[in-house]
């Protein structure tokens, strides 16, 4: 008996595997969204209000020919869906400015956990929310009379480019909270960027109807990028050998760039943090 006491108290502990810590922290994240729903909902009455409002009192807009045949309300549903992506990744790091004053935060850096799952299990709960508001955007724009010839193609590549800006702009936010541990700091930024990211960009007018030069930046905005990938698959054109199936290609791939050094940059400010903490 004793000798198997001793075995066992001499037998290395063994540390929960990379995924076990992201789904933990992932788990824990989505407790919190549970608690408090009122949040990602109320986060849906905006794009409610662009789609059946605005999408209305502009609908004359669609006998310009630059919105094709399907009227200017398919046109800015699928901007309206990349703005509510970009609002609500703007926010995502008010959980770690929460997690720093509360002091969870220090306790999750003395634990035995990667620093990568800490940020990943925070994400993956970001996107999980954000592909459910996404779905539920282009479920209010069929509802408000638009229509998607993409069929379910185009609409799952809709969320895959709304995912991605998603993750671009979750771990932008979550950088910024985690180098400012600020939440006025945080706010400031997301809407000095939030607000002219979506004028400067083909969310709610073609690009040839734009000024020249707000066509220039345009074309360097994420947004404009995850815009136009998704609005060639919800319009079918991504699949129609049109060509703008390379442009939704050109797009996706810099939307996973963007992502994957904003990941980075995330996971370099949590460290930093640490370091001087």
């Amino acid at each position: 008996m004793s000798a198997t006491i001793a075995s066992s108290a001499s037998a290395p502990v063994r540390d929960a595997g990379w995924f076990t810590q992201t789904g933990q922290v992932f788990r824990r994240w989505m407790v919190g969204t549970a608690r408090q729903a009122w949040g990602p909902v109320m986060s849906l009455i905006q794009p409610i209000i662009w789609i059946l409002l605005f999408g209305q009192v502009f609908a004359s807009l669609g006998a310009f020919p630059a919105f094709g045949d399907a009227g200017y309300l398919a046109y800015l549903v699928p901007g309206v869906l990349m703005m509510t992506v970009l609002y609500s990744g703007a926010w995502a790091g008010t959980g770690y400015i929460d997690d720093i004053r509360s002091g969870v935060m220090d306790q999750l850096l003395t634990a035995p956990i990667s620093r990568t799952a800490i940020i990943t299990g925070q994400l993956l709960q970001q996107l999980v929310i954000n592909l459910a508001q996404s779905a539920i955007v282009l479920g209010i724009g069929w509802l408000g009379g638009a229509r998607y010839p993409g069929g379910l193609p185009g609409i799952l590549l809709a969320l895959a480019a709304a995912t991605l800006l998603a993750a671009a702009f979750c771990s932008m936010s979550s950088a910024v909270a985690l180098s400012t541990r600020n939440q006025v700091a945080l706010i400031g930024l997301s809407q000095t960027v939030v607000l002219p990211a979506t004028f400067l960009s083909t969310t709610m007018m073609p690009a040839d109807l734009l000024p020249d030069w707000i066509a220039a930046v345009a074309a360097w905005n994420p947004l404009t990028w995850a815009v136009e990938a998704g609005r060639a698959g919800l319009d079918g054109t991504a699949f129609d050998g049109s060509g703008d199936g390379l442009l939704v290609a050109g797009r996706m791939l810099l939307l996973a760039l963007l992502a994957a050094a904003s990941f980075v940059w995330a996971v370099s400010s949590l460290r930093s943090y640490q370091r001087s903490a």
